[in-house]
């Protein structure tokens, strides 16, 4: 019965063939990737119809629209120019701004304003400034997406808000959050293996797993939540509206202050949004200080009059200006670096009280 059926699958394939010779038409070959350029031979029939040059299209006009969101939400601005962006989602940005609003103050997915004196017992402030600081040095060495940092320490905060945890497993918390994070935003995540040796083999794989277990379970798996790197994209692109190129130095700058705003534990009580217009409100003002940094069109924008931003840019300049955190060098030191322009070289004079009143139209 086999032989049969081979032989009726060997006279079909013949009959095929036989076929094809008969009709004269050549065996045709797939064109793989690494033969695409011997194709330079093959001749490509010429459509005979005359061209006709289309007119460029004209640039939509800049309209502005205000859309007043859910009760305690900022408002809205949706410019028509941002629809032929890919990047910057046009059709649907306020729906996206709405519900990334609504997340951040979603009560599962914050920390707790005064975790360290409610909560932890052993650690402090200071730990938890020296622990993020070393997560950045880790973040460069592995070449981790700015958004895996953010992601991680929002984790750590909010573990420690629910769990007690002993100092000496501090650093296990970090590294396990950051191997969550990478498995969320990077294309390569880290694997145990690499927080083993992140961690000089202080710890087994299988603690590893257990801590990252414990996160997993803590946070109830909603792992998925806006950080500040979120928001400052957005209002970075923002700030440039009318720029007719880039800023690179407004971008490295904010991503610079974004990450010293990481290692003070007095900027956990802020939402995400807020410490990312404040973000853009120092970085505007250390490059043109003569200039007020908070404009009517910003304020639309971010939903954010500059007397709400007050406490928290005067937290993140004192950073700048190494009245805080001075000891913490890495983040520092990583943005002397001429890729980074050396915006932490610039200096910062004092912020004038007047720049913190409400923009005149």
């Amino acid at each position: 019965m086999a032989e049969e059926e081979n032989c009726v699958r060997i006279t079909r394939a013949a009959e095929k063939r036989a076929l094809s010779a008969a009709s004269g038409s050549p065996n045709e070959k797939r064109v793989v990737l690494g033969e695409l350029q011997n194709l330079s031979n093959v001749v490509v029939p010429v459509n005979t119809k005359p061209v006709t040059k289309t007119k460029p299209k004209a640039k939509k006009a800049v309209t502005t629209t205000l859309i007043s969101t859910t009760k305690g939400s900022p408002t809205k601005v949706v410019t028509d120019a941002s629809y032929d962006d890919p990047q910057l989602c046009g059709a649907y940005a306020s729906d996206i701004d709405d519900y990334l609003h609504i997340m951040e103050m979603e009560s599962k997915r914050r920390p707790l304003p005064n975790y360290l004196e409610k909560v932890q017992k052993e650690v402090t402030a200071n730990m938890r400034g020296v622990l993020v600081d070393w997560l950045v040095e880790v973040a460069e060495e592995y070449k981790l997406l700015p958004d895996t940092l953010y992601l991680a320490i929002s984790y750590i905060d909010r573990f420690l808000s629910l769990d007690v945890v002993h100092q000496q497993k501090l650093q296990l918390l970090g590294v396990s959050s950051m191997l969550i994070a990478s498995k969320s935003e990077e294309i390569t995540a880290l694997d145990a293996g690499d927080c083993c040796y992140i961690l000089e083999n202080r710890y087994p794989k299988e603690e590893v797993v257990r801590m990252e277990a414990d996160i997993l379970e803590s946070l109830k798996f909603e792992m998925g939540n806006p950080t500040i790197k979120t928001f400052l994209r957005r209002f970075t692109s923002f700030a440039q509206k009318n720029n007719k190129s880039p800023n690179l130095q407004l971008e490295f700058l904010g991503y610079y202050i974004g990450e010293l705003s990481l290692l003070d534990y007095n900027c956990v009580k802020f939402l995400p949004s807020l410490v990312a217009a404040s973000v853009i409100f120092l970085a505007k003002f250390i490059i043109q200080p003569m200039i007020r940094p908070w404009g009517a069109t910003l304020q639309q924008y971010s939903g954010y009059k500059p007397a709400d931003l007050k406490d928290c840019v005067l937290i993140i300049h004192d950073l700048y200006v190494s009245r805080r955190g001075g000891p913490l060098q890495v983040i520092r030191e990583k943005y002397k670096q001429h890729k980074f322009k050396y915006v932490a070289s610039m200096p910062s004079p004092e912020i004038p009280a007047s720049y913190f009143e409400d923009p005149k139209e």
